[in-house]
């Protein structure tokens, strides 16, 4: 149960809260992955999931989210966000990252990322592009050419003392992601920030996905050519620092594994469209 800092065969723990917030804060332990819970802002400060890349197995997705049982229900951002609204339940353990192993441990990993702790408020859109989460992680795997080996990988969404009000709860705007992986016998990683503000509404959350397309084609037309700042639909690699700094996590084995060296950062935020792209510094 719950994540191993040892997956790799190389130490790659997870981020950890600070002492100020750490009363504030519960750790709910599932078959290969962790989740820390933040009981104030009801989602997730940050995940952790090993990956087996050589035992990955399909299962077939069934979107029955439920409460955590373990612990209270007013802890947790339930179904109430995610209704009559354009908003997604988004997994932040990748529903497919855990699920390896035995037919009956795939199919109950499977089953415990449909939590609400696994979720936050993703505008649709985001959530399901495949230039977005989906794939990420299986860029390193190319780039780095580990396939088939295992990973670790942490995803929070930042919580954001300004993030929006809404139904209760505050929506997080931005997402991070780090990839952690074994490169000969030391640790590597990889750091990734997205931005889900350029399209989330909150003012008119039922505006749909067709809207949005329609408003962007508009712009388009009308001459506009430059791209908001970490833009929507789009992935970037950033310093594990910077997330470690947006975020408030400690992670400094994770910081000083990053193959985003200072030199390769200096340009600032990449984005990333094919494994070619990363920044990952020498192999």
């Amino acid at each position: 149960m719950g994540f191993d800092a040892r997956f790799l065969g190389v130490e790659a723990p997870m981020p950890s809260v600070p002492e100020a917030d750490a009363a504030a804060s519960v750790a709910l332990d599932h078959l290969h992955f962790t989740i820390v819970l933040d009981t104030r802002r009801r989602f997730a400060r940050m995940t952790g999931v090993n990956v087996d890349g050589a035992a990955l197995v399909e299962v077939e997705r069934r979107d029955d989210w439920e409460y955590d049982a373990r612990i209270p229900e007013d802890w947790q951002a339930g179904p109430e966000v995610y209704a009559r609204n354009d908003l997604d339940r988004g997994h932040l353990v990748r529903r497919r990252d855990p699920v390896w192993g035995p037919p009956e441990v795939a199919a109950r990993a499977n089953a415990e990322t449909f939590r609400y702790p696994n979720a936050a408020p993703q505008q649709a859109e985001f959530n399901q592009s495949l230039e977005l989460w989906n794939g990420l992680e299986d860029h390193v795997l190319a780039f780095a050419r580990v396939h088939a080996q295992r990973l670790s990988v942490f995803t929070a969404p930042v919580l954001a003392a300004d993030d929006p009000p809404y139904r209760g709860i505050q929506v997080p705007l931005r997402f991070v992601k780090v990839v952690a992986w074994r490169s000969g016998d030391e640790l590597a990683t990889a750091g990734f920030l997205l931005d889900q503000a350029p399209v989330v509404d909150l003012d008119d959350p039922m505006r749909s996905r067709a809207g949005i397309a329609a408003r962007e084609r508009a712009r388009v037309a009308a001459g506009a050519t430059e791209v908001p700042d970490l833009g929507p639909f789009r992935t970037f690699q950033v310093a594990v620092a910077d997330i470690a700094a947006i975020t408030g996590l400690e992670m400094p084995l994770l910081v000083a594994a990053d193959r985003m060296t200072p030199a390769l950062a200096a340009d600032g935020p990449r984005e990333i469209t094919q494994p070619e792209d990363l920044r990952l510094g020498a192999p």
